[in-house]
């Protein structure tokens, strides 16, 4: 059993009763908080209610005892101190629109999300400033890092990064979810986080269909090498500090993402490497893949930004068009010889 790193305990709602919501909401009910989760679906609220396991995300892992579901989502809010939000990107404004005026001043927003909307190409902070009133923006933190839901239901060590712009309440989400199982850093650099954990499942598929084409492990490194190079170079331009794309929310998610069995995202790209049809896996898979629709989002980002990204384009044009990877692989290789490193990140200062 994880133990607390604080004797503090508070009351915590997690909105999303997917794989990773659940997950959190376990972390946090076997810390002594008492924990609600939230989900839409009724079958997910019994489960976890009645044989304590969410039978339809997280099939097979048991749930602490403690550990309360409901369907009422007002009572949730309004029992609650810390509110993890654990919504996909797209559905993230009309949840936020929905509790909004539930929520006050002695709430702790926690965003689990990571994405860009197609649309705006607005990630999850944008997101949650358009629909939340500004005096609750001070009350918004970010969650993201190197953790698979399944490993942090088992109580597997993780580690994972809190932003805020307020850095005291970086530090207070820190103390209250932090144990010798699952630790917390802070930081202030909520762009880069952001950005980090939405790019680097686009880079995941491009891992996965590398393998699914059989490129083998020298391709798999330069993709994540040349990958984190334009998250870094996109993040940097938009005022991040590029020292956050080389912590836990840049390479420890990428690394974790990009080659691991769990990463859904690679799961999508090694089927499409072999051949199977994009609306086949997505269909199959029972859960999202936040990288399929982040391809999209993220080639139209960097254009926006006028930022050459030739593995974002290349996985854009996979996933959206059709291209063939091999053909796409041997483009990008024939390209004009360049530096490996971009003069503007070289030269930025934090």
């Amino acid at each position: 059993m994880a133990s607390a790193l604080s004797d503090t305990r508070t009351t915590v709602t997690v909105v999303g009763g997917g794989a990773w919501g659940t997950a959190l909401a376990a972390h946090c009910a076997r810390m002594g908080h008492d924990t609600y989760l939230w989900a839409m679906e009724k079958e997910v609220v019994d489960a976890v209610n009645k044989q304590h396991e969410n039978t339809v995300f997280l099939k097979g892992l048991p749930l602490p005892e403690s550990l309360k579901a409901t369907n009422d989502i007002e009572f949730a809010i309004k029992h609650a101190e810390l509110v993890l939000t654990v919504v996909p990107t797209p559905f993230l404004f009309k949840s936020l629109s929905n509790i909004k005026d539930l929520l006050t001043e002695k709430h702790v927003i926690i965003s689990c999300t990571k994405g860009i909307l197609n649309d705006t190409l607005e990630t999850p902070d944008d997101i949650i400033k358009r629909a939340l009133p500004e005096k609750l923006h001070s009350r918004l933190a970010f969650l993201s890092g190197p953790s698979f839901a399944a490993e942090v239901t088992k109580g597997i060590p993780t580690a994972v990064t809190i932003a805020s712009k307020n850095i005291q309440l970086a530090q207070h989400v820190q103390e209250l979810l932090s144990t010798n199982r699952f630790r917390c850093y802070r930081t202030d650099d909520v762009v880069g986080v952001e950005l980090a954990g939405a790019l680097k499942n686009v880079l995941a598929i491009a891992c996965g269909i590398s393998d699914g084409v059989g490129f083998g492990n020298n391709g798999r490194a330069a993709l994540i090498t040349r990958g984190l190079d334009e998250i870094t170079r996109l993040a940097v331009a938009s005022g991040a500090n590029p020292l956050t794309l080389a912590g836990l929310a840049g390479v420890g998610d990428i690394v974790l993402t990009c080659c691991g069995d769990l990463s859904r995202n690679r799961t999508v790209g090694l089927r499409l490497g072999k051949g199977e049809k994009l609306e086949d896996i997505v269909s199959s898979l029972g859960a999202t893949a936040e990288g399929v629709l982040t391809s999209r989002s993220a080639y139209h980002f960097a254009k926006k930004m006028g930022i050459d990204c030739a593995v974002i384009e290349g996985i854009y044009r996979v996933v959206n068009e059709g291209a063939d990877p091999v053909e796409v692989v041997a483009t990008t290789m024939s390209r004009p010889l360049r530096a490996e490193v971009d003069e503007k990140v070289a030269a930025a200062k934090f």
